[in-house]
């Protein structure tokens, strides 16, 4: 196959987690019931924050930003792994690869930024509890949202511009279940320098310093709550805090690393595996962490579900 002037009529193969046939029922069984449950579970916080008005608050409000996109992210990656098995077709055109690689970038994105907003917002409810109304307003907190997609859209849209311009080897070969950006630079014949640069940057970047921000933020939390005089106090401020921690935690400690792992190393079945945690595990332990975590949550759905049962 000619790889020049022929960009536009490539596909790429996706060989998957295992190329083993018997594991394929199983995947696929493991992947729909992570997504059902993904899509169910950041429904149900998305509806809750919605119609319960007890729930109109700027910490919800981001949660159910952060559900939303953990319900994209999902979209974006696990209908193509599913189809690809059932049909038993590993190919995905150009076009629909390098979607993918936009929307596989700018999801996790928003994702950390979201998580650095929600932690700003913990350190202003807890630091400055008077002056909490005041300082996180409607407005602010629909133009951090707003700046996050924002962001969030631009460097990505710059990623897949500088794409756009590579050629590819005759190997299509992706040795992973989605296109990853990594996976199809390693695939380029042409000079990917460029890429790479802004990837490592872009990754220290919105890794380091998004961390950096939320570390602080919690810092200064613990340092408030150890003042605190009353023990009920301290239980619901380590509750809130908990469930955002354990996010933070889960996403960093696989994402980031992917990210950094894969750019360096050949490809394996360790970074693929991690990949399945951050792209599939993470968005569908979000809304339970969340209200396993948290009271009004869990009264807020139990509320819903009871007007939904009463509906039938």
């Amino acid at each position: 196959m000619e790889t020049e002037n022929q960009t536009g009529v490539l596909e790429f193969i996706l060989l998957g987690l295992s190329e083993d046939t018997e594991l394929q029922p199983l995947i696929f069984g493991l992947f729909l019931t992570m997504y059902l449950v993904t899509m169910l579970g950041n429904l149900f916080i998305i509806l809750a924050v919605s119609f319960d008005p007890h729930l109109h608050t700027p910490m919800y409000f981001f949660l159910s930003n952060l559900s939303l996109v953990d319900i994209c992210f999902s979209n974006t990656v696990v209908p193509k792994v599913l189809v690809n098995i059932q049909t038993e077709n590993k190919a995905i055109s150009y076009l629909d690869c390098l979607t993918q690689v936009y929307f596989s970038m700018l999801f996790p994105i928003l994702d950390t930024l979201l998580l650095t907003v929600m932690a700003y917002d913990r350190f202003v409810a807890i630091c400055h509890p008077l002056h909490y109304t005041v300082i996180m307003s409607f407005h602010l907190c629909g133009l951090l949202v707003f700046t996050t997609w924002i962001i969030g859209v631009m460097i990505s849209l710059l990623h897949i511009s500088l794409m756009m311009h590579l050629t590819f080897c005759k190997d299509l070969e992706i040795p992973h279940f989605f296109c990853e950006v990594t996976k199809i630079l390693n695939l380029a014949c042409s000079d990917t320098f460029l890429n790479n640069t802004l990837l490592y940057f872009m990754t220290g970047l919105l890794g380091v310093f998004p961390l950096i921000g939320i570390l602080f933020s919690y810092s200064r939390i613990v340092s408030s709550i150890r003042k605190m005089s009353s023990s009920e106090g301290k239980q619901k401020a380590f509750s809130t805090c908990g469930s955002h921690l354990s996010v933070v935690s889960l996403f960093y400690g696989t994402g980031v690393g992917v990210y950094f792992t894969s750019s360096v190393v050949h490809p394996s079945q360790s970074v693929s595996i991690a990949s399945v945690i951050y792209t599939v595990v993470t968005p569908m332990l979000n809304p339970y962490i969340y209200t396993l975590r948290n009271k009004d949550v869990k009264e807020s759905l139990g509320r819903l579900l009871h007007r939904a049962a009463s509906c039938l």
